[in-house]
């Protein structure tokens, strides 16, 4: 009986598949889900690719070869599916996952959907006439309402009602998204006041480091601005991007003081200086008062930060060049079939608390 089962504890976290991953993406959200695969949660990690058609529907065959490419990334950074407790999700073989959509979009609350950060940006460069024409009209209904679909993406994976102590449902995210999980949940209090309890709300769980800067000094690390450094790129690629990396702007030789707390290469060395001691000797300390003191060159530095990113990569490597060789189709059919077997116990709860079982019909 549910008032006698053991905590349910579920994480379903994802990416949408557009290429190759980064450091962003390690930092941000990658080594939290590592670790957190040794914790008591059942993890379902989700290629969703539907969401990748929002931006990219013209381009399948880039969204077809980002798929392997990811579930390469994640085998790579340590993600672990021949464990029990871990699968890894193809978002558009769920079959459970539109008709969920449909349902939750008759109580999501659509000006909370137009709140939402990313879309607003994006219709605002509309309005604006920033962008194209051609850009303006890939802006889909199936972009607009996507936040939608990440709700039933999460949601899919609730416990069973009625909920125990103990229960949980975490959403591992970047900053940005959190406020895709505050919609999540004020949709989950509309379905289950108007109808029956039969949603648990989502937690959200940040990185450490929320976002990452890219190479060239932008705010963010971004494949579309070509600031990144690719968790498969090999060491010599990693050396020559860390070498052209931007630093200080007035810092023009070794003996003029720097602003550390300005330069994108120790936000690096930030990130990446807990890493089992990357950094060798020098700690961050020491590294940010000999820049203030003129005692480290932007080159030197540059050249430690190539060392210890690529110290880090190279087990990436690794086990990214061993995951070539195995069976990847097999490694996501399973765990979508796992996650469909959750789907369709939570349709059954669904439509039974919204009156469509029709059971009085014979």
């Amino acid at each position: 009986m549910n008032g006698s089962r053991k905590p349910i504890r579920r994480i379903l976290t994802g990416v949408r598949p557009t290429g190759k991953l980064h450091l962003g993406h390690y930092v941000g959200a990658l080594k939290m889900w590592v670790d957190l695969q040794e914790e008591d949660y059942d993890c379902f990690f989700l290629l969703a690719d539907v969401q990748a058609l929002t931006t990219h529907a013209e381009n399948p065959s880039l969204i077809e070869a980002a798929v392997r490419e990811v579930t390469l990334d994640w085998l790579g950074v340590g993600l672990d599916p021949h464990r029990s407790n871990v699968h890894f999700v193809v978002q558009s073989w769920v079959r459970e996952l539109p008709e969920l959509y449909t349902y939750l979009s008759m109580v999501a609350p659509f000006s909370d959907v137009r709140r939402n950060p990313t879309l607003k940006e994006e219709m605002a460069a509309i309005e604006k006439k920033t962008v194209s024409l051609s850009e303006a009209s890939k802006t889909t209904l199936g972009f607009i309402d996507y936040p939608v679909s990440q709700v039933a993406d999460i949601e899919l994976f609730t416990p069973p009602a009625p909920h125990q102590k103990g229960d949980a449902l975490l959403v591992p995210v970047g900053e940005d998204q959190v406020p895709h999980i505050e919609l999540t949940n004020r949709t989950v209090r509309n379905f289950n006041r108007t109808y029956n309890e039969v949603f648990l709300e989502a937690s959200a769980r940040v990185g450490e480091v929320p976002r990452l800067v890219g190479t060239d000094g932008q705010a963010k690390m971004s494949k579309s601005l070509g600031n990144v450094i690719q968790l498969a790129d090999p060491e010599e690629v990693v050396t020559k991007k860390v070498g052209q990396m931007f630093t200080d702007p007035r810092k023009l030789r070794q003996g003029d003081p720097g602003r550390p707390d300005i330069c994108p290469v120790y936000t690096y060395h930030q990130a990446f200086g807990s890493e089992s001691n990357l950094l060798g000797s020098r700690d961050l300390q020491a590294r940010a008062e000999a820049c203030r003191q003129g005692e480290l060159g932007c080159v030197e530095c540059k050249k430690e930060l190539a060392v210890a990113l690529n110290n880090l990569l190279d087990p990436i490597r690794d086990r990214r060049a061993k995951a070539e060789k195995m069976a990847l189709r097999k490694i996501l059919e399973e765990g979508t079939a796992r996650s469909r077997e959750i789907g369709v116990q939570t349709l059954s709860a669904v439509r039974q608390a919204m009156h469509l079982g029709y059971p009085q019909i014979h």
